[in-house]
């Protein structure tokens, strides 16, 4: 028998709540339901998306969810082939991939369903004495103009030149970090390489130095973040937060000056610099024919779910209009 706990409890009841007020107007949930869903992609979203399944599967035990999360990239090319029903993903999904999924005849919503900032971390035993790094220093360490760096003093000429102020320290430098078919990849080569290399005239799609330990492995990476003293390494600040006996964060820079520790309040309000949404996209033909996915969207979106979810696996909750407009693209499917 499965024991619910306090979390859980309210969130059910929340939800069961908004079923009975959705019977009286014009559309209603499901009460019972049965079948297969498939979900795939951000290892970011993951957690999300399984804790809900299992909060689902409290009401419902007969739906069968498969959630599995081998980077956001990977995931849309399940999703746009028509392999899986919902895509996890923890950036907007690309114009070549949505052409992808245009050319095979899968229509699709748009769900943002968190936030979450994404965490650069070195060993809980860190011996850098570095306690900020700004998008320069960054990218003076992983940008592709940064191969075969192994120390962190040998990015301090790239860093002084795009304006740092920060004195690099001479000690070892190992790199941990998701690989390509990451969207966590995806979102720091957009937001912290992709500027630099085109103001530096180099190959705006280079993305990052090649010859650091990639990973889509989540676990993997905080492992490798937290085996060398000197470590650098990037994964989602939840991640990050489950792990803070081993990692710690750096406070980051944008590049206004301000040092900014990511926080469950500097996410929500932009403050952090690399604060980001979280998305799951979902086939509509699917959900139109398959009775058991559409009812899991709808909880999925109902009141209480997602802040039960994200408060169980460390995820910042949506503005209320943010998860507004969330039910109505849902809503206007």
């Amino acid at each position: 028998m499965t024991t619910l706990n306090p979390r859980r409890l309210a969130a059910l009841a929340l939800v069961a709540m908004s079923a009975v007020g959705a019977c009286a107007g014009a559309g209603s949930t499901p009460s019972t339901s049965s079948g297969d869903i498939a979900i795939s992609g951000s290892s970011t979203v993951q957690p999300i998306s399984q804790t809900v399944a299992e909060m689902f599967n409290e009401q419902h035990p007969d739906v069968a969810i498969a959630v599995d999360g081998p980077g956001t990239g990977d995931g849309f090319k399940f999703f746009c082939a028509g392999d899986t029903d919902i895509s996890d993903a923890s950036r907007a999904i690309k114009d070549e991939e949505a052409t992808l999924c245009a050319d095979n005849g899968v229509e699709f919503v748009e769900l943002k369903v968190a936030i979450d900032g994404m965490s650069i971390l070195t060993s809980i035993n860190d011996t850098t004495g570095l306690t900020c790094l700004s998008f320069a220093d960054l990218y003076a360490l992983v940008g592709p103009e940064s191969e075969g760096f192994d120390n962190w003093s040998d990015g301090q000429a790239i860093a002084t030149a795009l304006g740092s102020t920060t004195t690099l320290p001479n000690a070892p430098l190992d790199i941990s970090g998701p690989g390509e078919e990451s969207g966590t990849y995806d979102y720091f080569v957009e937001q912290v390489i992709t500027p630099f290399t085109e103001a530096r005239g180099q190959d705006g799609g280079a993305g990052t130095r090649k010859d650091y330990n990639s990973n889509p492995n989540d676990n993997v990476i905080i492992e490798g973040i937290a085996g060398t003293d000197t470590s650098l390494g990037w994964v989602g600040y939840a991640f990050a937060q489950e792990n803070g006996d081993k990692v710690k964060h750096f406070a980051v820079d944008g590049g206004d000056g301000a040092c900014v520790e990511p926080t469950a309040a500097t996410i929500a309000s932009n403050e952090y610099p690399l604060a980001r949404d979280l998305f799951i996209y979902v086939n509509k033909a699917k959900a139109a024919d398959n009775e058991a996915l559409a009812a899991y969207v709808d909880f999925y979106l109902a009141d209480g779910t997602i802040a039960a979810a994200n408060a169980e696996v460390g995820y910042v909750d949506l503005a209320p209009d943010a998860l507004a407009a969330s039910r109505a693209a849902w809503d206007a499917r």
